[in-house]
């Protein structure tokens, strides 16, 4: 199977100077001085696949979001969607109808009076007949679980259900990926719980392509892989397990693994015998009951 998104030799960088990009956010070749947000990228992302970015802050992953559906366009390398350079200016439309976007701050994605009306934003904007555009409406929120809620004002909306109907909007696009920058950032426990038992959905029953780029640990271990991000750079690219399972490369990368994989990790430091690759609760649950009905000795860390 071809990669949907493709990154070959993608170099990112941002500039100082105004005058070095167009309107269209551009970088003027030849620059004088560079320093790439990102660079020398090579991986692919298949149709359908749920895959998580994760890097400490400023290591790039943003910028590497953004050059998933033309938002910004590599200074270096070629990113391809569905095989269409994302340089291709005639073909800008049909690369943001098939990846869409969701950010951190779902009120700055939010322009609607109600509701539906702020699903119906992007329809309206690429022509749907209307009555298309209101099947699509409904579907997309039902999907989202907000189908009461259509007639509401966004404002008196939780967070959750905000980022719910902002995806609502990219859902009506019919897109065949999601990109999610730090959409769960804002977020309180149970908001981000609904969201990502969203995306999960959308993944597994519609088939539709994830990329999470998110700083929670325990969103990463839902993934079917993580992409590791530090200084620009890819440093890893396999599953979560694996990668949890080196708690001394994540945290040299400046991030945390899940709270029950360090707990673990500690547990292996005081000479208890469990498992390195742990990284959801319910696994953690059932080492420590194990553990306990053997007659381990487990301290309190």
């Amino acid at each position: 199977m071809s990669d949907f998104i493709r990154f070959e030799n993608v170099s990112y960088s941002y500039d100082d100077n105004e005058e070095e990009f167009d309107s269209k956010q551009e970088q003027i070749k030849n620059l004088s001085r560079v320093d790439f947000a990102v660079e020398n990228v090579n991986f692919g992302i298949k149709k359908g696949e749920f895959v998580a970015i994760v890097g400490r802050n400023g290591s790039g992953k943003s910028t590497l979001a953004r050059t998933m559906n033309a938002l910004l366009l590599p200074s270096e390398g070629v990113v391809f969607v569905n095989d269409i350079d994302t340089r291709n200016d005639e073909m800008i439309w049909e690369i943001r109808s098939r990846v869409g976007m969701v950010f951190q701050n779902p009120d700055n994605q939010i322009i609607g009076t109600s509701v539906e009306e702020d699903v119906a934003f992007g329809l309206e904007n690429i022509g749907v007949p209307r009555n298309e555009m209101i099947e699509r409406i409904s579907s997309a929120l039902d999907v989202v679980k907000l189908q009461n809620e259509r007639k509401t004002e966004p404002h008196l909306l939780s967070g959750g259900q905000k980022q719910r109907c902002a995806i609502a909007g990219i859902i009506a696009m019919q897109p065949e990926c999601i990109v999610l920058d730090e959409a769960t950032a804002m977020l309180d426990p149970i908001g981000r719980r609904e969201v990502i038992n969203l995306i999960k959905k959308l993944n597994k029953e519609n088939n539709i392509t994830i990329v999470h780029i998110t700083h929670h640990m325990d969103e990463v271990s839902q993934a079917d892989r993580v992409v590791l991000i530090d200084n620009g750079k890819v440093l890893a690219d396999t599953t979560p397990r694996k990668l949890f399972s080196d708690v001394q490369l994540v945290k040299e990368a400046g991030l945390e693994v899940p709270q029950i994989t360090a707990l673990m990790y500690n547990l292996r430091k005081k000479g208890i015998d469990v498992p390195n690759d742990i990284i959801t609760e319910e696994e953690g649950i059932a080492v420590l009951s194990e553990l306990l009905k053997k007659g381990g000795e487990i301290q309190c860390l």
